[in-house]
């Protein structure tokens, strides 16, 4: 069987992959596994020169990068370009603080001299998403090659020109071979690679099922796991919130990367005083956003990234609306080419309905409408998912209050939810567990070493 790049936005074969065979796999291991032996004894500052050129090759080739993003998987330009600068921003960041961030840390016991070093785990297996095609793998590989580990990198097969784009970029950027390696394998193949004694931790980016499978995989050999499920992230809009300038930030939230993204806003809740404000206003907002092609300017939003996907979201809708969700516009499968699907503005939302319920990924905004506060919070928590929320607020001492009692790994008060090198990023419930970036993602795959002389 082989690997195809199909362009979402006209169904043209853009390119064919062959998988990267059983022999080829087990060199991939073996090579894995000799570079990590060295990488490991390298110093810091070995490990960040060839990070900062990486970072470096980023900013010069952005309009390449983000072309090869928008022909694979319809991401507009100026959004892959972005998506390239902060990858290089995460490259910069750790190459300077990952060797404060695991340096010695001591500790007074009755011993002469006791001390916290940080090691490295070793080949660390990773199964990204096409969504963030260069990011997701970037977000994993920055601290994890910093932290002395080594990298191979399974990518979704619709994204496969964008994994091997970023091998060849982390090559010429100095890395040693074998330090980061990808192959284009089958699911069946990722559970024998984790098996695999060489592999020592495997990280995912993906849907509850793939990280339940990789869990349940990685478990039954004991190997460390951080998983990134996805979310329904909940929009929170309080009786006191500047509702044009929420409104404008929730179109953003929700169909930013055409709408399919983990931490995009899909339920927006908001409180009743205010609803009908905030529903024309919004809706106002999402109807400014432009359809169409991802290679041509002016373009907000490109199609789905597969057929498949537009179809699994148009059922969500329909299945929403057959159960008494009001749809006020959009929710029509376009004619012609591609995988286009429009801005779609679902109200009377409530728990049992798929646009409540689901993750729900493409530009599909859900409006819940809450009593007060303290319902907003409920219907917020209501959800098997808990990656991130955005509260509306004038009220600081209100937004730290509520903060503390909304269940998602971030919480942003009047701003939309995002990821940043500075910050940990990861969720709770089912959108899984364990962090990326920061200090705590770069100690997430480690040995955590107590050492201790009399």
């Amino acid at each position: 069987m082989t690997f195809q790049s199909i362009n979402p936005a006209t169904g043209a074969v853009l390119e064919t992959f062959q998988p990267t065979g059983p022999g080829a796999v087990e060199s991939v291991l073996a090579r894995a596994d000799a570079a990590w032996r060295d990488w490991r004894r390298q110093p810091y500052a070995a490990r960040a020169a060839p990070l900062r050129e990486a970072g470096r090759l980023l900013r010069d080739r952005k309009a390449r990068y983000a072309r090869t993003m928008a022909l694979e998987m319809g991401k507009p330009l100026p959004q892959g370009e972005a998506e390239a600068e902060k990858c290089a921003v995460a490259c910069d960041y750790f190459a300077e603080h990952a060797a404060a961030m695991l340096a010695l840390e001591e500790r007074r016991t009755e011993a002469s001299r006791s001390y916290v070093r940080f090691d490295p785990l070793g080949p660390v297996l990773a199964v990204m998403p096409w969504n963030y095609p260069f990011w997701q793998v970037f977000r994993f590989a920055a601290p994890a090659l910093m932290a002395g580990n080594v990298g191979i990198l399974k990518h979704a097969p619709n994204v496969s020109r964008c994994a091997l784009e970023i091998e060849a970029l982390l090559g010429e950027s100095g890395f040693p071979a074998g330090v980061f390696q990808t192959i284009l394998v089958e699911p069946d193949v990722v559970a024998r690679v984790i098996a695999d004694d060489r592999i020592r931790a495997v990280t995912l980016t993906g849907s509850p099922r793939a990280g339940s499978s990789v869990a349940e995989q990685a478990g039954r050999h004991l190997k460390k796991t951080v998983l990134e499920l996805g979310g329904s992230d909940p929009f929170i809009v309080l009786g006191d919130a500047d509702v044009p300038v929420a409104a404008a930030a929730a179109a953003e939230a929700r169909l930013v990367n055409s709408g399919q993204s983990c931490i995009a806003a899909k339920r927006f809740i908001v409180v009743e005083a205010i609803a009908d404000q905030f529903l024309d206003c919004f809706g106002a907002e999402l109807g400014k956003r432009k359809v169409g092609d991802p290679l041509l300017p002016g373009t907000d939003l490109g199609p789905q990234a597969r057929i498949d996907l537009r179809t699994s979201l148009h059922k969500q809708v329909e299945e929403s609306v057959a159960r008494g969700a009001r749809l006020l516009f959009g929710g029509r499968v376009p004619d012609g080419p591609g995988a286009f699907y429009p801005p779609t503005l679902l109200t009377a939302v409530n728990p049992g309905m798929p646009a409540f319920d689901e993750e729900t990924f493409g530009p599909v905004a859900a409006v819940i409408r809450a009593r007060d506060e303290g319902d907003a919070i409920r219907l917020a928590n209501a959800s098997a998912y808990g990656l991130g929320a955005s509260l509306w607020t004038r009220d600081r001492e209100r937004a730290e209050r509520l903060a503390a009692e909304i269940e998602a790994g971030c919480v942003f008060v009047n701003a939309i939810v995002k990821s940043d090198p500075r910050m940990p990023f990861g969720g709770i419930k089912r959108s899984g567990y364990g962090r990326e970036l920061s200090e705590y993602g770069l100690r997430e795959f480690v040995n955590i070493k107590a050492v201790s002389i009399a």
